[in-house]
């Protein structure tokens, strides 16, 4: 995902990954099977593991065609088993993903029939084997994707409000703060609860595919059920946590949904969760610690609202949740400018389509800002 590629990064290589080179909303690395198995089940920031198989140069669609015949199927693929394509080309010579994957279809299909008389069945929605495959220009790259559904499908949502934040993102956003349960941490305005669950993942350090049902590499030739079971069992890593997790929101359906979703994740014990206004807050719940919130974009507002909406939250920060860090993920600029305050950081980021930023402000008691008019 855009903008986390580095967090990515340190994540693999925390799971022991080698020979690392980040690309754009990419991370390329070598391991065995083992680690393909870890960096589906512990990785919180990436949204698919795929495992590159063949690569080679084409021009054509009948090039394609023969490189992709060629390959020994029957390594990975029977005719009883099922099969589906996902092409996504960036090329002068292949402007059609969809037509590329139906050739790519064809000749796996054929690779078959001429070996036993039989084709094995495309099926969309849950094939035995999904193979990605992408185009660069004249570089094809066949691979079979290990995770299946996106990773950021963790499993634990029950419902979700109107404009749900992705789970990778938002794990990936508390590990760019550096937070990792070393303090208190709330979310005024916590919707649907992701920021409150991924916290506490992290905050445990629980692998976010202890909730999932499966992965696609389970229907893997090769799939070693006995790793998987032992990398599954193994909580090892697991740490107690000694602070607080909090979140509060204005809607009471959210809350509700919030705290449906944390109890779906066994997470009811380390999380609270109240209908409350971040207008409310006359006191901080906490004499220091990390604040996250996504407040609303606008889309639904008033621009008038808008505005009074960030002028509250830079109001609160400067008056209530002093000796905070508070990080604000938004979208428009003059969202940030009702804000108030100087920003110490600033990190950009993909939000569904829109191009958001995060912004870091480091909330001093006393008279920091009331001396001056900080404009940003």
């Amino acid at each position: 995902m855009a903008g986390l590629e580095e967090v990515l990064a340190e994540e693999l290589v925390g799971l022991g990954a080698n020979n690392l080179q980040i690309g754009n909303r990419m991370v390329s690395f070598e391991g065995n099977l083992e680690l393909l198995y870890r960096a589906n089940f512990q990785c919180r920031t990436a949204l698919r593991i795929l495992r590159p198989v063949y690569q080679f140069k084409a021009r054509t669609t009948d090039d394609i065609y023969k490189k992709v015949k060629a390959m020994n199927w029957a390594e990975h693929l029977s005719v009883e088993k099922t099969f589906a394509i996902d092409a996504v080309t960036f090329s002068n010579y292949f402007t059609h993903s969809k037509f590329v994957a139906y050739r790519v279809k064809d000749a796996i299909a054929d690779y078959f029939l001429a070996k036993t008389g039989q084709r094995p069945n495309v099926d969309i929605e849950n094939p035995d084997l999904l193979i990605n495959f992408h185009v660069s220009e004249e570089t094809c790259t066949l691979s079979f994707d290990s995770s299946g559904e996106s990773l950021h499908k963790r499993g634990y949502r029950m419902e979700q409000t109107e404009a749900p934040l992705n789970e990778v993102l938002a794990a990936g956003i508390i590990l760019k703060t550096g937070w990792k349960g070393d303090s208190d941490f709330i979310d005024p305005m916590c919707g649907s609860g992701t920021f409150l669950i991924e916290a506490a993942l992290i905050a445990k350090n629980i692998a976010p595919g202890v909730y999932r049902k499966s992965f696609a590499f389970e229907k893997w030739e090769n799939f070693d059920s006995e790793l998987l079971e032992e990398i599954f069992n193994d909580d090892s890593a697991e740490r107690e946590f000694a602070h607080q997790i909090i979140g509060s929101d204005i809607d009471h359906k959210a809350v509700a949904i919030s705290k449906a979703n944390i109890k779906n994740a066994g997470l009811a014990n380390m999380i609270q969760v109240e209908v409350k206004d971040m207008q409310s807050y006359e006191k901080a719940p906490f004499e220091t610690g990390l604040l996250i919130a996504n407040p609303p974009y606008g889309e639904r507002l008033k621009p008038e609202s808008l505005d009074n909406l960030y002028s509250m939250i830079g109001e609160r920060l400067k008056h209530v949740f002093t000796g905070y860090t508070a990080w604000i993920l938004s979208y428009k600029k003059e969202c940030f400018d009702k804000i108030g305050l100087k920003p110490s950081k600033k990190f950009p980021f993909i939000n569904g389509s829109l191009p958001c930023e995060l912004r870091k402000y480091d909330i001093f008691a006393g008279k920091k800002y009331a001396d001056k008019q900080v404009n940003l």
